[in-house]
């Protein structure tokens, strides 16, 4: 170029080939770099999140540590999640920790009390109050395997957060509490989504699954000391009769070939003796067969079957304990598993005998019912907030839920069907002159959850849904979906004990079942005898208070006894009520107005009811779980027959039906 300011652009592709066909220069380096390294070019490269977040270094190199050395290494578990909490992920938050700290956690069987880094015990709304606007919140549980030769396990927790602080380079905040509970002592650790400045908090993925698992063990090792051949002998040899998934049947997987065969040989005489002695046990379980001396043929599904066993082995070691702890004393042949896979499993109903966290991370909870068919029952429940908090002692029914199309998704079909498979509130509205827009809008927010879950249903720009003629399978496979965080539906039919029923001013459970046509069936045996001994009870106090009386050896009930009682109890209550309040006390009838402010809700044997204050008196009316959020506000409904519709706030068109 004849001046330095001359210059002259030839624009072209990034990385084209020159006039003779030839990849550029810098093209070649690069190829040549990924063969270097090993790689295979950029298609290969996709961007998966492991190496962001702090901690990120520190985790892989703990991945990558000596296997030798993590074999002799003390063994933690580490569990871990991370929780979104948004609008509503507080109140979770709030019900996690005081489940954490419920009774019976610690060696005394006293409730758990949170610590934190500095102090014994810590205030668990200032913990909350200081999480508000946090997106995200950590939760871990750590178990070493010789947490019970701790005599306190505060001062481990608090040198792994130590740790924990100098590998992510930020002060924690955070809180924990002690369980002592199961056969494996183990901490709960609830951390805040911040660092020290304020920001949002992101742990590289390596470090939450492996790195904090490692400074644990460390911590521990350095504790006892590494494990001893005698320690690791003693412990394999365990594993051997185990009916649970073990780390002898998970080398024997490995080892296993494409046909499923497996050799007994081992690497050293030990080894081979733990093989053989395992195979055996397998053999004996019906999961595996030696076809001649030392070869032998594992079955299919072997991993998923012992893990089954093991999980069904764990819940009636749960079934023992609680029922033994509660001295109710019923033989193991009649302890079930609820199995909610089984579309056919009857309804079962029942006592609350407990209520406890079978996935404490994941917050999956589980109730056990005595139930009136004679059999004590596991039932998993799911997700913890998705059912009320019940008594030990309540009287619940437990149904499967159902995963099949309501009658709003039939619409859906019906309306879609008579416009080309499109739908619309304008179209929904001249298919159904009656229906309104706000009972539209339901279904609108139904095609959109599922919109959101399944990504199997269209909406064009214009709002227009596009419904194909599976839809009502799209929907099942929703219900499919929610029903595995939450399987089962309970419902509370009394919060009174049976003992509290017999005396009860007030329509019990055992009244209901005594003048119904098709009273629940019960056996002769566990809770059905104390059901019909109490049943006894209560027929002969009915027979006192007049409600009923014996013919020929027959009891006869009085039509309106259910009514009767209910009047009574209700008057007994408002007087009570009336003092505590000093206000009057005003019935509402049906058809009447309800206007006041909501105040409370009362359990009363005949349901749970709301209590509504006006400016000179108050009346009781049946509540609805809506109205929990509501406790203060003021509120408008119409007593209707089964409860009140209701308006939040006295604003116009906010009816809740």
């Amino acid at each position: 170029m004849s001046d330095d300011d001359d210059f002259n652009p030839k624009f072209g592709k990034p990385r084209a080939r020159d006039s003779k066909g030839q990849r550029k220069f810098l093209h070649r380096v690069l190829a040549a770099s990924n063969l270097a390294k090993g790689g295979s070019g950029a298609r290969n490269q996709h961007f998966s999140g492991a190496r962001i977040g702090r901690g990120v270094g520190t985790g892989r190199v703990l991945a990558s540590r000596d296997r030798y050395a993590a074999f002799r290494q003390r063994r933690v578990i580490v569990k871990s999640r991370i929780v979104k909490l948004g609008a509503t992920g507080m109140n979770g938050a709030k019900a996690h920790l005081r489940y954490i700290q419920r009774d019976g956690v610690t060696r005394k069987g006293t409730p758990g009390e949170l610590y934190g880094a500095d102090q014994d015990r810590v205030d668990a709304k200032e913990f909350l109050g200081r999480s508000e606007g946090d997106r995200n919140q950590f939760r871990f549980i750590v178990s070493a395997e010789d947490g019970a030769d701790y005599d306190d396990l505060k001062p481990l927790t608090r040198r792994l957060m130590a740790r924990m602080e100098q590998d992510l380079a930020t002060r924690l905040d955070w809180v924990a509490v002690d369980h002592y509970n199961t056969g494996h002592p183990h901490t709960h650790i609830l951390v805040r989504g911040r660092d020290e400045r304020g920001k949002d908090l992101i742990i590289a993925r390596d470090y939450i699954t492996t790195g904090m698992r490692e400074r644990a063990a460390e911590i521990v090792s350095l504790d006892f000391g590494p494990r001893t051949d005698r320690e690791i002998e003693n412990r394999l040899r365990h594993e051997v009769e185990q009916d649970r998934l073990t780390s002898i049947d998970h080398r024997l997987i490995r080892e296993m070939d494409e046909t499923g065969f497996v050799t007994a040989a081992g690497r050293d005489a030990f080894q081979q003796s733990l093989r053989a002695g395992r195979l055996q046990k397998l053999k004996r379980l019906g999961l595996a067969e030696e076809f001649q001396p030392g070869q032998w043929r594992l079955e299919d599904g072997l991993e998923d079957t012992l893990r089954r066993m093991g999980e069904r082995g764990d819940i009636i070691k749960t079934l023992h304990r609680e029922m033994a702890a509660r001295e109710i004393v019923r033989s193991p042949v009649a302890y079930s598993i609820f199995d909610p896979s089984d579309p056919h499993v009857n309804p079962v109903t029942g006592r609350v005998v407990a209520r406890g966290l079978s996935n404490e991370i994941n917050d999956r909870h589980y109730l056990i019912v005595d139930a009136l068919d004679g059999e004590c029952h596991y039932i998993d429940i799911g997700r913890g907030d998705a059912t009320e908090p019940l008594a030990d002692g309540s009287i619940v029914r437990v149904v499967l839920k159902s995963i099949e199309p309501r009658r709003v998704d039939q619409t859906v079909v019906d309306v879609a069907a008579a416009n080309n498979g499109r739908y619309t509130i304008d179209y929904h509205l001249k298919h159904d002159p009656q229906a309104t827009e706000d009972y539209v809008e339901t279904h609108v927010r139904r095609l959109e959850a599922i919109r959101r879950t399944t990504g199997k249903i269209e909406r064009e720009p214009d709002g227009t849904w596009l419904i194909s003629p599976d839809h009502l399978n799209h929907v099942r496979d929703y219900e499919r979906g929610r029903a595995k965080a939450v399987p089962v539906i309970v419902e509370t039919l009394s919060h009174l004990s049976l003992d509290q029923q017999i005396g009860t001013i007030g329509p019990t459970w055992l009244d209901r079942e005594l003048v119904s046509s098709r009273p629940e069936p019960t056996r002769g045996s566990g809770f059905g005898r104390d059901v019909r001994d109490a049943q006894e009870r209560r027929r002969q106090w009915l027979i006192a208070e007049g409600l009923a009386q014996d013919e020929q050896g027959k009891t006869i009930y009085r039509i309106n006894m259910l009514q009767i009682l209910r009047r009574r109890e209700l008057t007994r209550i408002a007087g009570q009520l009336s003092e505590e309040l000093g206000l009057a006390y005003a019935e509402t009838r049906l058809g009447e107005k309800v206007d006041g402010t909501f105040r409370r809700a009362v359990e009363l044997a005949s349901g749970k009811y709301a209590v509504i204050e006006k400016s000179h008196a108050f009346t009781l009316v049946p509540w609805r779980p809506v109205l929990d959020h509501h406790i203060g506000k003021a509120v408008t409904g119409i007593m209707r027959d089964g409860g009140v519709s209701w308006s939040i706030g006295r604003q116009k068109g906010l009816g809740i039906s």
